[in-house]
């Protein structure tokens, strides 16, 4: 396994720019997933790491290796596509044979690793099988199994599970990380699917419009995001503008335009909050971080519409003329309609602090 390193990257379609001045260090066996909206610059990231495209400024680097002007065939790399391409009239162990076939190995190791990765991605029984004859979900581990029996040194996933229906998607999300954990390989995973990128990756980059927004974990990106566009676009968020009228070394006390007044603890905020008396800041407060009842920036409100989902159920409450979105677990009690009253409040540890 290898590791990838992006130094100053930038990708120009004539005057316009793909990707732009993107720097990022890949750890070897990581699970690194980009994510953004459509056009945001995440596959031509990608393409450039596979070598279909070459960058317009900085350098591509496989450890130590410079790779920036180096043709896909000579970077060792195993690709799965959006729409799998897949060989039609081979065989399934045709299409995983293919690249061994061309690196021109015996027969006999041809066949233990087709063997082996077949057994491993759970098609035993389907290595005569034509690939129309397969469901969906099958021909996608036929597209993995193909790009991992190569051994590569890294793994580029574009967006591999988009033509799947939603319960496959789940599955398959689940077996593909058990893979890329038995395997080892340093993964490169595209997709605009926020609940995919949390689920499966180790380090997740978020992009929009060519730049990168914010670069951590899981649980960086979704607790501490640096900015509103990556509060706004991974999970729901009640994003609110208010002012800033006091400061301790142990609270902020803000108070919004709707004239709703909220208290958090300054340590709970992106580096760009101004934390100071009169400065405009922005709030971040989850759905699920609200509670019914009495407490701590408690808030009454009146209930605008109701939506059960079996898991959870979401109200959307009018507080001073703000719609508060929030999300609560469903424990067997009973519903309340539109128009009663609810009260709320939200822990002052779930009160998250944005700049501008």
């Amino acid at each position: 396994m290898k590791g990838v390193r992006l130094e100053n990257i930038t990708k120009k379609f004539g005057k316009a720019h793909g990707v732009a001045n993107l720097n990022i260090d890949i750890m070897p066996g990581e699970f690194f997933t980009f994510l953004g909206p459509s056009g945001c610059g995440k596959t031509t990231t990608l393409r450039m790491i596979a070598g279909f495209y070459f960058p317009t400024e900085g350098e591509i680097y496989f450890d130590d290796r410079n790779v920036s002007t180096l043709q896909p065939n000579k970077r060792e790399i195993g690709m799965v596509f959006q729409n799998y391409a897949l060989f039609p009239h081979m065989t399934v162990d045709e299409n995983i044979a293919f690249g061994l076939q061309v690196r021109k190995l015996s027969k006999e190791k041809i066949k233990e690793k087709v063997d082996r990765t077949r057994t491993m991605v759970r098609l035993e029984k389907y290595g005569s099988r034509k690939i129309n004859e397969l469901s969906g979900g099958q021909q996608q581990r036929v597209a993995l199994a193909r790009a991992l029996v190569i051994e590569p040194d890294i793994l580029l996933l574009d967006e591999p599970l988009s033509n799947l229906d939603a319960k496959l998607r789940e599955e398959t999300r689940v077996e593909m990380k058990r893979l890329q954990t038995e395997f080892g390989v340093t993964t490169i995973y595209v997709t605009h699917d926020q609940t995919e990128a949390m689920a499966m990756s180790d380090r997740i980059m978020v992009m929009d419009n060519g730049y990168v927004k914010q670069i951590g974990t899981p649980q960086e990106i979704y607790n501490r995001p640096e900015n509103r566009f990556v509060a706004s676009f991974i999970g729901d968020t009640n994003m609110i503008k208010a002012t800033v009228k006091n400061v301790t070394e142990s609270e902020v006390e803000v108070e919004s335009e709707e004239g709703i007044r909220l208290v958090g603890m300054p340590t709970n905020a992106a580096s760009n909050a101004e934390m100071k008396k009169g400065s405009t800041i922005y709030i971040s407060i989850r759905p699920e971080s609200l509670c019914i009842g009495a407490g701590t920036n408690g808030m009454i409100g009146t209930i605008k519409f109701v939506e059960f989902t079996g898991v959870s159920i979401n109200y959307v409450i009018d507080v001073n003329g703000f719609l508060f979105n929030t999300m609560m677990i469903n424990n067997g009690s009973e519903l309340l309609s539109i128009g009663d009253t609810m009260s709320v409040h939200v822990p002052i540890r779930n009160v998250y602090f944005l700049g501008e």
